[in-house]
Order: C-alpha cells, then structure tokens, then sequence
C-alpha cells in the first residue's frame, strides 16, 4: 500500500470507531421501535414473546378519528409555532443587530427562557393563565374586562404563546449569528448604491441568511413535533383533544392504555412525517443554492 493511499485511509480508520458506535447507538432503538409496531405487544410480555400483527397497528391507526385529530393538532401547532418563533426570532435579530450601550445585557435576557427546564416552564404558564389567581384574569378584570377561559375555550392558543416565549431566543440567537456572519462588502456596496434599510433586508441580508433560517426552521419544525412536557403539565391534552398532540398520545397509548405496539407505529407515522418535511426543506435548499449558483455563473461570463 502507498504512502499517499495510508495517508488518505487514516482518517476514516480513526473515525470508524466513532461511526459505528453512532450507527448502533442510534438504528439499534429504531429498529427495535420498527420491530414493535408490527406485533400485538404490551408491557406485560417481552418483544419476542409478543404475537405478529402485521400492519394491522398501521391500519387501526389510518381509521382512528382520535389520531386524525392528535395529528390536526400536531400540524396547527407546529406550524403556527415556527411561523410565529420565526417571524419574531429574525424581527428581534434584525432589530438588535447594531452597537447600542448594553445591547450584550439584553441580548443575554432575551435567551434566558429557552434556559428553563420545560416542565417549570408549564407550571409557570399554567399558572400565569390560572382563572382566578392568575396574571393575566387578575390584569383583565383589573381594567373592567373579564376573565378569559385560557385553558379551556382558548387552550391550543394559550400552549403556543408558551412556546413562542420559550423557542422564539432558539430562532433569536441563530438568526443574529447568520446576520454578524454577512459580508459586510455586499451591505457596504448596498448603501453606497442608495438602498434603504428595508430594501437593505429584503434583497440583501435575507437572502444572504436563508441557509441557516432553513435549516433553524427545520429544527424549530421537528421540535415542534415533539413537544411533550409544556402541554402535559398545563391542559394533559385537554380540554377533550383540543391540545393532544402526537407525542402526548403516543405517551398515553404506551402508558396509560399499555399499547406499545400502537404507540411504536403511532411513533413511526410521526418519524415518516417529519422525514418527508426535512427532505422538502433540505431539497428546497439545495435548489435555491443551484439558482444562485447558475446565477453567479451566468454573471461571471458576462462579465468576462
């Protein structure tokens, strides 16, 4: 073997270990999860002792209208969310990007929620929303207004502002790094051509940043999916399944009515779901980055 093939091995001989602890340490869970969706399994019996169902955990699932409903919820709180996190977290970024006496203290409180464990984080809100003590009954009656029923009529809404106040720093923080990672040349030659601040925004530093807000996105997006704690202590799901998400149901089905089988197909339609939304969003990516680099390219000769 040559010098330069040993050369070109040896990273991958030191990485190996490495890989094939990760390979283990993350298929081995999946696969058992996969192997479990196909039997009639629950807590009193081992996996292998469990009888084969087929896909007929898949098929009870497809005609269930409680987990239509768990998977309606689980979208509209997803979506709206990210939207608003997004919205907020790149408003805050764009916003606080300038050298301002103290903004590093303000910068620092802005990302303390996301520090909070997420079960304090339910308690709080649920208390904040409480119909008689709580802060906000209290401030609306205090000006003539009345009370609102906030986890009850208004309970899908009231989890998602909870969410907002915790996750928005996530997209905050990110999107503030991409906006002090711009060329600094691109804004420069922006203004010496006369564009405004918004125009500045629109044309120049959003784009710029949509690589990372794609992928900050996605990450907010599989999150969103899974969150089980913030719900679970405010509503329990409730009122009826106006706030069940597909992670707080696969938890109850696994639990509460000892369906493992159930929870683990129910687990596998949720990873299918998140695998197409990263796939859309990591294949929208790469198309924007051919288009720009067409683009580039198309520029470069006409220049030449």
């Amino acid at each position: 073997m040559s010098y330069s093939t040993i050369n070109r091995l040896t990273p991958y001989v030191f990485l190996a270990p490495a890989v094939v602890v990760m390979a283990i340490a993350l298929l081995y869970p999946l696969m058992y999860m996969v192997f479990g969706s196909f039997r009639a399994w629950d807590p009193s019996q081992a996996i292998g002792e469990a009888e084969f169902a087929g896909f007929t955990n898949y098929i009870t699932l497809w005609h269930d209208p409680n987990f239509h409903e768990s998977l309606i919820v689980t979208l509209k709180f997803a979506f709206s969310v990210v939207a608003l996190e997004m919205l907020i977290g790149v408003g805050l970024a764009l916003l606080l990007d300038r050298s301002l006496r103290g903004m590093s203290v303000l910068r620092t409180l802005f990302i303390l929620p996301m520090m909070i464990a997420p079960v304090v984080v339910g308690l709080i809100w649920r208390y904040m929303y409480h119909p008689s003590i709580g802060i906000f009954n209290q401030t609306l009656e205090s000006i003539g207004l009345g009370s609102v029923d906030w986890l009850g009529k208004h309970a899908l809404m009231s989890v998602i502002i909870a969410d907002i106040w915790q996750w928005t720093p996530f997209i905050f923080i990110l999107a503030l790094a991409a906006l002090q990672s711009l060329p600094r040349s691109a804004l420069e030659a922006a203004r010496i051509d006369g564009a405004s601040g918004w125009q500045q925004i629109i044309y120049i530093k959003l784009p710029l940043m949509m690589p990372v807000l794609i992928v900050t996105c996605l990450l907010r997006l599989i999150d969103a999916f899974k969150v089980l704690e913030v719900i679970l202590v405010m509503t329990e799901g409730g009122p009826g399944l106006s706030t069940e998400i597909l992670a707080l149901r696969i938890s109850r089905t696994a639990t509460e009515f000892r369906e493992l089988g159930v929870a683990a197909a129910m687990s596998n339609y949720l990873l299918m779901l998140l695998l197409i939304l990263t796939i859309a969003m990591l294949a929208y990516n790469k198309i924007q980055e051919l288009k720009k680099a067409r683009v580039k390219v198309l520029i470069d000769g006409d220049g030449s």
